[in-house]
């Protein structure tokens, strides 16, 4: 008997190994412990195949069922989970000391958008030449950020400096 493939998670028919098996009918009814060749009797007789739907229990637990079916519904089954994942994102924002009104209120709408699809956003403050004897400004405006987005976001990873530029991770609130 051959094992089986990496596709097939469930062994079928004459590739059960064990010798009884927990029996659940076409139906869904509990048939109890079952010697496997009787069960693979049933199941041919009701033109069937005899799945192992959970291995590791002792004895492992087999059903009478539409083997072509099951995979189906399985497939279906897993390709609704996928749908349902979401990779979060850490989305920069790039912003300088002596940002202009307009241009920050641009940048915040950004990230409000960036928030409201659930992802992550990086606030980067970098200073350039003589702009590194005035970081009082920078901290004010990382401030002023975080007090911004308070209502919809969260610090993360409060602000810090990294060679010549300030970093700041902030994240969506969990929305009920």
């Amino acid at each position: 008997m051959e094992a089986p493939s990496k596709e097939e998670a469930h062994k079928i028919n004459n590739r059960i190994e064990s010798r009884e098996v927990r029996l659940i009918d076409a139906e869904g009814t509990n048939v109890g412990v079952v010697q496997t060749r009787a069960a693979l009797i049933m199941a041919e007789e009701a033109g069937l195949d005899l799945v192992e739907i959970s291995p590791d229990a002792k004895p492992p637990v087999a059903k009478i069922l539409d083997y072509g079916k099951f995979k189906f519904q399985e497939q279906k089954r897993l390709a609704e989970a996928r749908k349902k994942q979401r990779v979060v994102e850490i989305k920069e924002i790039k912003l300088r000391p002596m940002i202009d009104d307009h241009d920050y209120e641009v940048k915040m709408k950004a990230a409000k958008r960036f928030f409201e699809e659930g992802d992550k956003v990086k606030v980067t403050l970098r200073f350039r030449g003589r702009e590194m004897d005035h970081q009082e400004l920078g901290h004010q405006l990382l401030a002023k950020v975080k007090t911004d987005m308070v209502d919809i976001a969260k610090v993360e990873l409060d602000a810090r400096f990294e060679g010549r530029q300030i970093i700041m991770i902030l994240a969506p609130k969990a929305t009920k």
